[in-house]
C-alpha cells in the first residue's frame, strides 16, 4: 500500500517510525499538532516545536524521499492486511482509553487477535522470571480466580510470573492480553511460542508499539512497561527482587495514578524484596484475590449484568453532574470530583457500557439521547 500522509494512519505511523523520545511524544501531544502538520513543516516550523535537531533532520530526510522509511511504513501497512492484524493509532476510536491517558502513550498499536479487548477492565500481573515453585502457582491461582471475576489478564509473556499469570487466565477460559518488548512477528522468548497462540486462540490479544518484524533488544522491554500498567486499573506484583523489572512497571502504575498492588513474602526470600519495598512505599498489601477486586469495586460479572430497568438509577453518580455534551478528560474529572483517578475510570466504563456516557478522542461526554421510535 502507497504512503499517504493526508491519512491519518498512515502519517502516525511514519511519526511513530522516526524514534521520537518520550519527551517528543509528550511535547507534541501536550501541542495536540496533527502527525501530517509536522510531517510537512518547514525548518522553521519544526525548530518553533521544540523538537530536537536529529528529529528534525529526519523529517526532513523524509520530506525529501526517505527511501527506507517509506519502505518500513509500507511493510507496517502491508502487515495490517493480515487476517487478524490491526493498527491502532493514538485518534482512532478504538485505541484504549485508560492508555491514552497516560503522560506518553505510544502513537501506535500494533495489535493481534481481539483489539476491542484492549477497552475492557484489567489488571496487571507482573514479577520475577525465575520465581519459586510457589510464587508461580500463587500467580496462576490469582489470574485464574482474578479472569473468573471478570478482569481481563495483561501481562509481558515473560518467563515466570508473566507465563503463569497468562496461563492462569486461560484456565478459568477467560482473557489475556500479551504486551511484548519485540514486534508482534519477533516471539521473545521463543518457547512462549505456543502459550502466544493459546492466548489468540483463548480471545485474547497480543499488542506492541514496534514495527512488526523488531527484534529483541534489553531497551525495548521497559519501554513496554508503561503500556502493560497504562492499559489496567491496577498493576499486581507477585514476587520481585530489589532488581526486578516488575519493579519498573509498578512505579509507572504509581505514576499513572493506577492501584499497586503486592504479595508479602517470607524474609528470607530475596525475591520477596521488590514486593516488602513496594509494600512499605504504599502498595495494597494482597492476600487474596478479594483484596483486589474490593479495591477497584469489583467483582465486574454483576455489575455488567445488571438489569436494564436499573438504568435509571445508575444514572446517579458521583460524576454524572461533571458530565455534559462537550467531552472532557478523565484527569479533569478527577479534580473537579475529587476521587482517585481508578475510580474515575472505573465509573466511565461503567456508564459507557450502560449506554449513560460516549468515549472519544476528545474526551468523554454524555450519550446523545436516543430518538424516539416513529409510531
Amino acid at each position: 500500500m502507497p504512503l499517504d500522509i493526508t491519512d491519518p494512519r498512515h502519517a502516525w505511523l511514519t511519526l511513530s517510525l522516526l524514534g521520537l523520545s518520550a519527551t517528543a511524544r509528550r511535547s507534541l501531544l501536550e501541542q495536540q499538532l496533527d502527525p501530517a502538520h509536522i510531517l510537512e513543516a518547514d525548518v522553521l516550523t519544526l525548530g518553533q516545536l521544540g523538537l530536537s535537531g536529529r528529529l528534525q533532520h529526519a523529517i526532513l530526510q523524509f520530506q525529501q524521499g526517505d527511501h527506507a522509511l517509506t519502505e518500513r511504513v509500507e511493510q507496517c501497512l502491508e502487515w495490517v492486511h493480515q487476517p487478524g492484524c490491526h493498527l491502532l493509532t493514538l485518534d482512532d476510536a478504538d485505541y484504549p482509553a485508560l492508555l491514552r491517558e497516560i503522560s506518553d502513550p505510544p502513537l501506535v498499536l500494533f495489535v493481534r487477535g481481539e483489539p476491542a479487548l484492549l477497552a475492557d477492565p484489567q489488571l496487571a500481573m507482573v514479577g520475577t522470571r525465575h520465581p519459586g515453585p510457589q510464587g508461580a502457582a500463587t500467580a496462576r491461582a490469582f489470574a485464574r480466580d482474578l479472569a473468573a471475576s471478570g478482569l481481563v489478564i495483561t501481562s509481558g509473556m515473560a518467563l515466570g510470573i508473566d507465563g503463569a499469570a497468562h496461563q492462569g487466565a486461560l484456565d478459568a477460559g477467560g482473557q489475556t492480553i500479551a504486551v511484548w518488548g519485540t514486534g508482534l512477528d519477533n516471539c521473545y522468548p521463543r518457547r512462549h511460542r505456543r502459550l502466544a497462540e493459546m492466548i489468540l486462540d483463548g480471545g485474547g490479544a497480543l499488542v506492541s508499539e514496534q514495527p512488526p518484524p523488531t527484534a529483541p533488544h534489553a531497551g525495548l522491554f521497559p519501554q513496554r512497561n508503561r503500556i502493560i500498567s497504562g492499559l489496567s486499573l491496577g498493576t499486581l506484583v507477585v514476587e520481585a527482587s530489589l532488581n526486578s523489572g516488575s519493579l519498573i512497571t509498578a512505579r509507572l502504575a504509581m505514576e499513572q495514578n493506577r492501584e499497586v498492588f503486592a504479595m508479602p513474602g517470607s524474609i528470607h526470600n530475596p525475591q520477596a524484596r521488590g514486593c516488602h519495598r513496594l509494600l512499605r512505599d504504599g502498595a495494597a498489601l494482597v492476600e487474596t484475590t478479594q483484596d483486589i477486586l474490593a479495591a477497584l469495586h469489583l467483582p465486574l460479572r454483576e455489575a455488567l449484568a445488571t438489569d436494564p430497568a436499573t438504568a435509571v438509577e445508575q444514572v446517579r453518580h458521583p460524576l454524572w453532574r461533571w458530565l455534559g455534551q462537550d467531552p472532557v478528560t478523565a484527569d479533569w474529572l478527577a479534580v473537579q470530583s475529587s476521587l482517585p483517578i481508578h475510580q474515575v475510570l472505573q465509573g466511565l466504563l461503567e456508564l459507557e457500557l450502560d449506554g449513560h456516557v460516549q468515549h472519544t478522542p476528545q474526551g468523554y461526554s454524555r450519550s446523545p439521547p436516543l430518538a424516539a421510535a416513529p409510531g
